[in-house]
């Protein structure tokens, strides 16, 4: 982990970012709060090494855009979006847009810290560059209709929508998903579509 790393908590919601804070620091991690994702970008680009925690779904500039405006400005901050139920999709599109994981609400505090440390340890070009390889094996070891699944998925398409692409049902898709986090090697959903994405599964053409 880099010395004296912060972790960059945007958030609308006042109570989130105290909530947060607290955990955060009960870790013994520094935390800095912005209440939106343009005071945040205000600071750059004197950040100091790290990662952000933002929400996906925020006034003004979401947490979408300042992915964007990260990646315009070569700022390699690890970024861990929060969702709400419903939107995965949304997710999936962050993470094609760069973030590094996403955690849908609501997490317990363990999941969050998890994901925390592993955005501060991971360097992401040295991680997709080794990673690459292996993680190209193990989709080249995946039936036809596991690929289709995982096409679906990565396109942000909820399993009902899948099943009725594929003409299969819900709850075979169910099992197909699950069948692709084993095969994958995946502990969470974020991972799986974070190693399609590396993989060069995009989910395009899919509706």
């Amino acid at each position: 982990m880099p010395e004296n790393a912060l972790v960059y908590v945007i958030d609308d919601d006042e109570a989130v970012r105290d909530s947060l804070t607290f955990l955060l620091r009960s870790a013994k991690l520094r935390v800095e709060t912005f209440e939106s994702a343009a005071a945040f970008v205000k600071l750059l680009p004197n950040v100091k090494p790290g990662c952000i925690i933002t929400d996906i779904r925020m006034p003004g500039m979401t947490g979408i855009d300042l992915l964007h405006v990260l990646a315009e400005r070569k700022i390699a901050l690890p970024v861990i979006v929060i969702t709400g139920h419903g939107d995965v999709p949304l997710a999936v599109e962050a993470m094609k847009s760069g973030a590094s994981d996403f955690l849908e609400k609501p997490f317990d505090d363990e999941t969050l810290l998890r994901a925390v440390q592993s955005a501060l340890t991971r360097s992401a070009d040295i991680s997709t560059h080794s990673a690459g390889p292996e993680i190209m094996r193990k989709l080249e070891g995946l039936t036809r209709r596991e690929r289709e699944v995982l096409e679906g998925l990565v396109a942000g398409l909820p399993n009902k929508s899948i099943a009725f692409d594929l003409g299969i049902s819900a709850r075979t898709v169910e099992v197909y998903r699950a069948n692709l986090m084993t095969k994958m090697g995946a502990n969470s959903f974020s991972e799986l579509v974070r190693m399609a994405l590396i993989g060069g599964v995009t989910g395009a053409g899919r509706r």
